[in-house]
């Protein structure tokens, strides 16, 4: 296939930033370990402060394959629901943040979904999901917001595992 840039030139430059940030980001975030009940915990967590602000967003936390947490609030839609699961899956493919994976096909020139074929209906290289990493063991999960605009969603799910992880 013939991966033509789409992507301008300072959108590629603010891609590449942004990159160095989040690998920045998921190096720091790692937890020491992750129960069910922690998954539990980091939803409510992400439910106050989304709560407190009045953001119309969905929040799923997952342990493995197995959803322990989700919660839709007032303006959220089923189609979040659906953004959530396709946010998911980039991470769970390509174990990294589905806003990082989506950063690196842009650094590159490219749009994530020509660049490795996949459907839009499948996979979301959006900002959103996050990789759940335990110290000494690797991705155990994944926690994901959907609802804002896709640095948003991204940047609450930071600060919900920053304060989970109290840094």
């Amino acid at each position: 296939m013939n991966h033509r840039s789409h992507v301008s030139t300072e959108d590629r430059a603010a891609a590449q930033s942004l990159v160095a940030e989040i690998e920045e980001q998921e190096r720091d975030l790692v937890l020491p370990r992750f129960t069910h009940d922690d998954a539990w915990r980091l939803g409510c967590l992400l439910v106050e402060l989304a709560t407190e602000r009045a953001l119309p967003v969905a929040i799923d936390v997952r342990k493995g394959p197995q959803q322990v947490f989700h919660a839709g609030l007032e303006g959220s839609t089923a189609d979040n629901d659906s953004w959530i699961a396709r946010k998911v899956r980039v991470v769970e493919r390509f174990g990294a943040s589905s806003f990082l994976v989506g950063q690196r096909s842009r650094a590159r020139g490219l749009e994530f979904n020509e660049q490795h074929e996949l459907a839009l209906q499948e996979y979301a290289a959006h900002g959103g999901a996050f990789p759940v990493r335990v110290d000494g063991v690797g991705i155990v999960g994944v926690v994901t917001v959907s609802g804002l605009p896709q640095a948003d969603d991204h940047a609450l799910v930071v600060e919900g595992l920053r304060a989970f992880a109290g840094r």
